[in-house]
């Protein structure tokens, strides 16, 4: 071999560009949070307000795993609250919301006249009665937020005496506040543009945070050599994820999070294990991404699922568009800023032989771990 020819080519692989693709797993590959690396859980709770014959009606709706921040429900700490549980600490629970969810009708704070809360499977539900009828504003404040997890966030939901959505906000700990305009007893007026804006944002978090579809997309784009390539990808996993997110929040089809979360996962070590077998750039991938798509769609569904968007009468229609909306921007945001650089790396033969096999390998691994994790703990 030439001398020349060789010092250039280990100059090649040497240089500060081949080895940029392990130096940047090395950088963000401990930051990933593999021991609570889940596919949402995003700390989502649910207020829903309605006008009844002798009052005002709050059902404010919690996972589990968030009521018991606020109260002692899981004694023996392993992680299930029984009904036994819940039972002896349903009286600590409802004193702290009774006192933490306050109701301002025309500027003057009132106390629920009652209160009952109940444990289903995933979330535990309270309904507080109002003895208020008439008012002109109204003024919701979640004092909740603050002793729930950082970053939590409550869907509050305002309905008609017919059960129709008229008002819709989205409550976090910079804004655990709600002023409404009543225009007539019981029926706020909507603020459209701004919930929309709220809804779009939550989904550009989303992706920017759901570490296993960004590995997922990841996975099959970083094999990919062609703009058509990619396009195909991302246009089939768009399709698919609205589908699927679309018909699981109007509940025409309903699939545990322990089956999908587990199955997300596996779609990842999969195209890990396809990057091996199918080399670069594989054809007739978009099918494939399509049908792995429709899994991760159910994924998204969870977090309107868990606001109690689509399991109560109006009020779907605009946070399933806008939050399917930010998803999507989110997305392309992402793609933006990868796939200028992994074209460019492909040019480099080393990045060929060795790096992107070992982005595949790490794919694997992590997918597995995740797998594993899920499973175990579901």
């Amino acid at each position: 071999m030439n001398p020349l020819r060789k010092t250039a080519a280990t100059t090649r692989t040497n240089s500060p560009a081949a080895r940029c693709p392990i130096f940047v797993f090395a950088v963000l590959f401990p930051l990933l949070p593999f021991h609570h690396a889940r596919a949402h859980d995003p700390g989502l709770s649910s207020v829903t307000i309605r006008p009844r014959p002798n009052g005002l009606e709050a059902t404010l709706t919690l996972a589990i795993k968030d009521a018991a921040q606020l109260a002692d429900l899981d004694e023996d700490h392993d992680g299930v609250v029984t009904q036994a549980e819940f039972a002896r600490g349903r009286p600590q629970l409802e004193a702290i919301v009774a006192t933490h969810f306050v109701v301002v009708p025309d500027g003057k704070s009132t106390k629920p006249e009652s209160i009952h809360s109940r444990l289903d499977e995933n979330n535990v539900e309270l309904r507080l009665d109002f003895g208020v009828v008439v008012f002109s504003t109204l003024e919701i404040q979640s004092k909740l937020i603050a002793s729930l997890p950082l970053g939590h966030r409550q869907y509050l939901q305002v309905q008609n005496s017919s059960g129709q959505m008229v008002a819709e906000r989205l409550l976090s700990a910079d804004r655990a506040i709600a002023q409404l305009t009543v225009a007539t007893a019981g029926v706020a007026t909507r603020d459209t543009v701004g919930s929309f804006a709220d809804f779009v944002v939550l989904g550009v978090k989303h992706i920017l945070t759901g570490y296993d579809h960004l590995l997922f997309l990841f996975g099959l784009l970083v094999v990919t050599r062609r703009f058509v390539s990619s396009l195909k990808i991302i246009t089939c996993f768009t399709v698919a994820h609205s589908i699927t997110l679309a018909v699981a929040t109007f509940s025409l089809v309903e699939v545990p999070s322990r089956i999908v979360e587990p199955l997300i996962a596996a779609t990842i070590v999969y195209v890990g294990v396809e990057n091996f077998l199918r080399g670069d750039d594989p054809k007739g991938r978009q099918f494939l991404t399509f049908g792995f798509g429709l899994i991760h769609g159910l994924g998204f569904a969870s977090v309107l699922r868990e606001m109690g968007v689509g399991s109560r009468a109006g009020g779907v229609a605009l946070p399933l568009f806008s939050f399917n909306l930010g998803v999507e921007l989110g997305q392309i945001i992402i793609a933006a800023a990868a796939l200028p650089i992994i074209w460019k790396l492909w040019a480099r033969p080393v990045f060929a032989v060795r790096w992107a096999p070992t982005c595949s390998a790490a794919i694997v691994l992590l997918g597995g771990f995740w797998f594993a994790q899920r499973v175990w703990t579901n």
